[in-house]
């Protein structure tokens, strides 16, 4: 147990961090919160804004022995190389996603984390989305047998996050828009992934849409900083225990807002499906042979307030879900019980729900001195495959061998993300 209260700095001040300000400066982990960026008119709104400090830089922040821990938003290139520099100066880590773009930088943050036991942990908004513990817990009552095949997507049209790109990149950002998707990869992959404990990616094969009307952003002849021509990437993987899994990550379809999600997971007895906003079980029946029962679990898995609007106008409902970008309210399966529930009272969450639950997993690994649900083993099997297979893809969907960095060191625990404890 470390006895210690977090004094973390918060590195980047753009238009996502805001979400987690507060969460961070209310959990009763935390003494002292403050926020740092480059552009200091825009940490002086941060300031303003959320009633915090501000600080000097990054790298003042690691010479600073007062500082236990940093929080990295910046742009997801830079994930990578300040994890690092932040784990060699003895901090903790909360780093947004992913954990880094190139293969080399994840191992190195694995074997810094190993060496010196500091916490690191991504917020990897696909482990706590509803339909992601829902086939997690099916999967280990053993509802759906043995594991055989899933689907999973993240859907974020180029055209909504102009604005994201354009605040982080300023006159450059179509350089940097031009990203492959696959280094974004993990909104789909820890869905599946996360389900199936101990298994991991083997081999993946991919290709890529490289006919993109935004020739501006997309292109191999120096359009973006990756010569990158792909648009939309899609991959088979072979998993470790035997089953198969398809992941795509898209950026010109879509709608007005970002769409994760699991379409299909199945395994030899029964399995689960998503569409539009319907989600269903089937198994088979036993007292019907060749004949399944199918059970629509939406109640489960809609916020209260999406599930009870389906019921009378499902067209408003699906309206409802479209417009707004991944609504804030929890559904019943996320295991709310577990939060700082007066501390992050009337505190906004995003991303179907996910964000309390990413703060305070940090915050609880920190506490405790054991792993978050999201730790660097875990997230390494989210982020490494999507990066082999953008090579893949480059290739023209060869299939290469995917590096696993195993499971955590057996005397470090992992937190149970229904109860952490």
């Amino acid at each position: 147990m470390n006895n210690e209260k977090l004094r973390i700095v918060m590195i980047g001040c753009g238009r996502f961090a805001g979400n987690f300000v507060s969460l961070f400066k209310n959990h009763p982990v935390t003494e002292k919160v403050y926020v740092c960026d480059l552009k200091k008119d825009r940490e002086r709104d941060y300031m303003e804004r959320y009633g915090v400090e501000g600080y000097e830089s990054f790298e003042k922040a690691l010479e600073d022995k007062n500082i236990n821990a940093v929080a990295i938003f910046t742009p997801r290139e830079k994930h990578g190389p300040m994890v690092i520099a932040a784990l060699k100066a003895g901090k903790h880590v909360y780093s947004a996603v992913p954990c880094a773009v190139s293969v080399d930088e994840i191992i190195e943050i694995e074997k810094l984390v190993r060496e010196t036991r500091l916490t690191y942990s991504m917020g990897e908004t696909g482990f706590y989305r509803a339909p992601a513990i829902y086939c997690r817990e099916e999967f280990k009552k053993g509802t759906f047998g043995k594991f055989v095949y899933a689907e999973a997507q993240y859907n974020h049209d180029i055209r909504n996050m102009e604005g994201s790109f354009r605040s982080s990149g300023g006159e450059d950002w179509k350089r940097f828009a031009g990203v492959p998707p696959f280094f974004y990869p993990t909104h789909s992959t820890s869905m599946i992934l996360s389900a199936l404990p101990g298994v991991y990616v083997k081999k993946v094969s991919a290709v890529g849409y490289a006919e993109s009307p935004r020739t501006d952003i997309y292109g191999r002849d120096g359009q973006n900083n990756y010569h990158n021509p792909f648009a939309c990437e899609t991959m088979l993987m072979q998993l470790s225990n035997g089953g198969v899994a398809r992941v795509s990550e898209n950026r010109c379809v879509g709608w007005m807002s970002p769409e994760t999600y699991i379409t299909q997971f199945y395994g030899s007895e029964g399995g689960y499906e998503f569409s539009v906003a319907h989600h269903h079980q089937a198994v088979w029946d036993p007292a019907r042979p060749g004949k399944v029962i199918m059970k629509d679990v939406s109640k489960q898995l809609q916020p209260e307030s999406i599930y009870n609007l389906m019921k009378t106008d499902y067209d408003e409902a699906i309206q409802k879900i479209a417009d707004s970008g991944g609504f804030s309210e929890e559904s019943p399966i996320q295991p709310t019980e577990r939060l700082p529930r007066k501390e992050f009272e009337g505190i906004p969450n995003k991303h179907n729900g996910t964000h309390h639950f990413l703060i305070d997993d940090f915050c609880r690994a920190f506490e405790t001195g054991k792993l978050s649900p999201t730790n660097i083993w875990a997230v390494a099997r989210y982020n490494l495959p999507g990066l082999v297979a953008h090579q893949s893809a480059m290739q023209g969907g060869v299939l290469l061998d995917v590096p696993d960095l195993g499971d955590p060191p057996a005397d470090w625990e992992v937190l149970d993300y229904r109860t952490m404890q």
